[in-house]
Protein backbone atom coordinates (compact mmCIF):
# COMPACT_ATOMS: atom_id res chain seq x y z
CA UNK A 1 0.00 0.00 0.00
CA UNK A 2 1.24 3.64 -0.75
CA UNK A 3 1.62 5.74 1.94
CA UNK A 4 -0.21 8.91 2.10
CA UNK A 5 -0.09 12.35 3.67
CA UNK A 6 -2.60 12.51 6.43
CA UNK A 7 -3.92 8.55 6.05
CA UNK A 8 -6.20 6.87 4.20
CA UNK A 9 -8.18 8.27 0.84
CA UNK A 10 -11.80 8.29 0.83
CA UNK A 11 -13.57 6.45 -2.34
CA UNK A 12 -14.36 9.97 -3.83
CA UNK A 13 -10.53 10.94 -3.41
CA UNK A 14 -9.56 7.55 -5.43
CA UNK A 15 -12.00 8.09 -8.00
CA UNK A 16 -10.39 11.16 -8.91
CA UNK A 17 -7.26 9.61 -8.82
CA UNK A 18 -8.05 6.64 -10.72
CA UNK A 19 -9.64 9.37 -13.51
CA UNK A 20 -6.63 11.43 -13.69
CA UNK A 21 -4.45 8.33 -14.41
CA UNK A 22 -6.95 7.27 -17.14
CA UNK A 23 -7.33 10.76 -18.95
CA UNK A 24 -3.23 11.15 -18.23
CA UNK A 25 -2.15 8.28 -19.94
CA UNK A 26 0.99 8.59 -21.90
CA UNK A 27 0.70 12.38 -21.77
CA UNK A 28 0.64 12.11 -17.66
CA UNK A 29 -1.66 15.15 -18.06
CA UNK A 30 -5.39 15.66 -17.42
CA UNK A 31 -7.82 18.70 -17.49
CA UNK A 32 -10.06 19.31 -14.93
CA UNK A 33 -12.89 19.58 -17.77
CA UNK A 34 -12.21 15.94 -18.48
CA UNK A 35 -12.24 14.67 -15.01
CA UNK A 36 -15.62 16.44 -14.16
CA UNK A 37 -17.51 14.80 -17.42
CA UNK A 38 -15.75 11.66 -16.85
CA UNK A 39 -16.86 11.49 -13.50
CA UNK A 40 -20.42 13.57 -13.87
CA UNK A 41 -19.80 16.51 -11.32
CA UNK A 42 -19.04 19.75 -11.53
CA UNK A 43 -15.81 21.90 -11.85
CA UNK A 44 -15.76 23.39 -8.47
CA UNK A 45 -15.95 19.55 -7.31
CA UNK A 46 -13.12 18.51 -9.04
CA UNK A 47 -11.51 21.93 -8.20
CA UNK A 48 -11.94 20.82 -4.44
CA UNK A 49 -10.96 17.33 -4.84
CA UNK A 50 -7.69 18.51 -6.46
CA UNK A 51 -6.81 21.22 -4.20
CA UNK A 52 -7.21 18.09 -1.39
CA UNK A 53 -5.04 15.63 -3.72
CA UNK A 54 -1.92 18.12 -3.88
CA UNK A 55 -2.23 19.07 -0.32
CA UNK A 56 -1.89 15.02 0.01
CA UNK A 57 1.17 15.39 -2.23
CA UNK A 58 -0.71 13.05 -4.70
CA UNK A 59 -1.42 15.77 -7.32
CA UNK A 60 0.52 18.77 -9.15
CA UNK A 61 -1.98 21.06 -9.26
CA UNK A 62 -2.48 24.66 -10.37
CA UNK A 63 -6.13 26.71 -10.67
CA UNK A 64 -6.88 26.51 -14.73
CA UNK A 65 -4.15 24.77 -15.19
CA UNK A 66 -4.15 21.41 -16.06
CA UNK A 67 -3.49 18.22 -13.21
CA UNK A 68 -0.22 16.09 -13.16
CA UNK A 69 -0.08 12.69 -10.33
CA UNK A 70 2.77 12.91 -8.26
CA UNK A 71 5.25 9.63 -8.12
CA UNK A 72 2.86 8.64 -5.10
CA UNK A 73 -0.21 9.88 -6.65
CA UNK A 74 0.64 7.56 -9.41
CA UNK A 75 1.45 4.60 -7.67
CA UNK A 76 -1.89 5.29 -5.06
CA UNK A 77 -4.10 5.78 -8.73
CA UNK A 78 -2.27 2.53 -10.16
CA UNK A 79 -3.40 0.43 -7.28
CA UNK A 80 -7.14 1.65 -7.44
CA UNK A 81 -6.97 0.88 -11.43
CA UNK A 82 -5.33 -2.53 -10.64
CA UNK A 83 -8.14 -3.22 -8.00
CA UNK A 84 -10.55 -2.15 -10.58
CA UNK A 85 -9.63 -4.40 -13.35
CA UNK A 86 -8.98 -7.53 -11.13
CA UNK A 87 -12.96 -7.36 -9.80
CA UNK A 88 -14.16 -6.30 -13.56
CA UNK A 89 -12.25 -9.71 -14.77
CA UNK A 90 -13.52 -11.55 -12.08
CA UNK A 91 -16.94 -10.43 -12.34
CA UNK A 92 -16.82 -10.94 -16.12
CA UNK A 93 -14.66 -13.73 -17.03
CA UNK A 94 -15.25 -16.07 -13.71
CA UNK A 95 -18.85 -14.82 -13.07
CA UNK A 96 -20.14 -14.19 -16.42
CA UNK A 97 -21.59 -10.57 -15.82
CA UNK A 98 -22.80 -8.34 -18.25
CA UNK A 99 -19.77 -5.76 -18.92
CA UNK A 100 -21.61 -2.71 -18.23
CA UNK A 101 -23.26 -4.20 -14.73
CA UNK A 102 -19.42 -5.23 -13.76
CA UNK A 103 -17.84 -2.04 -14.62
CA UNK A 104 -20.29 -0.17 -12.11
CA UNK A 105 -19.84 -2.98 -9.65
CA UNK A 106 -16.22 -2.67 -9.80
CA UNK A 107 -16.19 0.69 -9.23
CA UNK A 108 -18.01 0.57 -5.96
CA UNK A 109 -16.00 -2.77 -5.02
CA UNK A 110 -12.93 -0.97 -5.13
CA UNK A 111 -13.03 1.30 -2.52
CA UNK A 112 -14.33 -1.17 -0.13
CA UNK A 113 -12.29 -4.69 -0.43
CA UNK A 114 -9.30 -5.08 1.16
CA UNK A 115 -5.81 -6.52 -0.19
CA UNK A 116 -5.95 -9.76 1.26
CA UNK A 117 -9.76 -10.25 -0.78
CA UNK A 118 -8.27 -8.81 -3.76
CA UNK A 119 -5.37 -11.23 -3.63
CA UNK A 120 -7.63 -14.19 -3.45
CA UNK A 121 -9.34 -12.86 -5.83
CA UNK A 122 -6.61 -12.82 -8.15
CA UNK A 123 -5.30 -16.43 -7.34
CA UNK A 124 -8.74 -17.70 -7.80
CA UNK A 125 -8.99 -16.23 -11.47
CA UNK A 126 -5.34 -17.48 -12.16
CA UNK A 127 -6.93 -21.05 -10.61
CA UNK A 128 -9.86 -20.88 -13.10
CA UNK A 129 -7.34 -19.77 -15.75
CA UNK A 130 -4.92 -22.32 -15.12
CA UNK A 131 -7.96 -25.00 -14.93
CA UNK A 132 -8.99 -24.18 -18.25
CA UNK A 133 -5.82 -24.07 -20.32
CA UNK A 134 -5.55 -27.92 -18.86
CA UNK A 135 -8.48 -28.70 -20.41
CA UNK A 136 -11.16 -28.07 -17.71
CA UNK A 137 -13.10 -24.61 -18.23
CA UNK A 138 -14.41 -23.88 -14.49
CA UNK A 139 -15.44 -20.35 -15.74
CA UNK A 140 -17.88 -21.62 -18.63
CA UNK A 141 -19.16 -24.18 -16.58
CA UNK A 142 -20.14 -22.06 -13.77
CA UNK A 143 -21.20 -19.73 -16.08
CA UNK A 144 -23.67 -22.40 -18.09
CA UNK A 145 -24.90 -24.11 -14.75
CA UNK A 146 -25.90 -20.00 -13.72
CA UNK A 147 -27.62 -19.72 -16.91
CA UNK A 148 -29.67 -22.90 -16.22
CA UNK A 149 -30.11 -22.01 -12.14
CA UNK A 150 -31.56 -18.85 -13.62
CA UNK A 151 -33.63 -20.30 -16.08
CA UNK A 152 -35.18 -22.88 -13.58
CA UNK A 153 -35.84 -19.55 -11.43
CA UNK A 154 -38.24 -18.10 -13.63
CA UNK A 155 -40.38 -21.47 -14.55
Amino acid sequence: MVAVKSGKLSASLEDYLEAIFNLAGESNVAHSKDIAELLDVSRSSVTGALRILKKKGLANYRPYDSVTLTGAGRAAAAEVVQKHNILKSFLVNILGVDVDIAQRAACKAEHTLGPEVIARLLCFIEFVTRSSKNGYDLADEFKQFCKNKLQDNRV
